[in-house]
């Protein structure tokens, strides 16, 4: 594969069944796109993917979507929601139960970008698609 960016995009009904459908989608995608794919790069694709979504779902109302595009060495893993505004991780509490779901994906992905859109917002985290952590 050359410097030539691959992609997909989904739209889901922000039902909890995305969050399956999502990761199911993400493998395959990345199946379809490098052939092989380590499984520790697969199993941390699906964990962000399955944490942005998860917030996506439980926190904004009506549908999101996933846009997962393949450039170069990296995969940009984005989902989209109808809720506006700006998205932080919790402090670290080890003793909070849940809320991890941005922490996790900093921790994975080493950070995430949010955008402002005309009907919500996008997070955009970017997994190396080398050996990672």
């Amino acid at each position: 594969m050359g410097n030539e960016p691959v992609r997909i995009s989904e739209v889901y009904s922000g039902e909890p069944a995305a969050i399956g459908m999502a990761r199911r989608t993400t493998v395959a995608f990345l199946e379809k796109t490098l052939g092989e794919v380590p499984g520790d790069i697969a199993a941390h694709a699906q964990l962000v993917v399955s944490e942005l979504v998860t917030n996506a779902v439980r926190h904004a109302p009506g549908q999101c979507g996933l846009h997962l595009e393949v450039v170069a060495d990296e995969v940009a893993i984005t989902v989209w929601d109808t809720m506006a505004g700006t998205v932080a991780a919790a402090g670290r509490d080890p003793s909070r139960i849940g809320g991890h779901g941005l922490e996790i994906v900093a921790f994975v992905c080493g950070g995430h970008e949010v955008t402002s859109t005309r009907t919500g917002k996008q997070i955009t985290a970017r997994l190396p698609l080398h050996t990672t952590k």
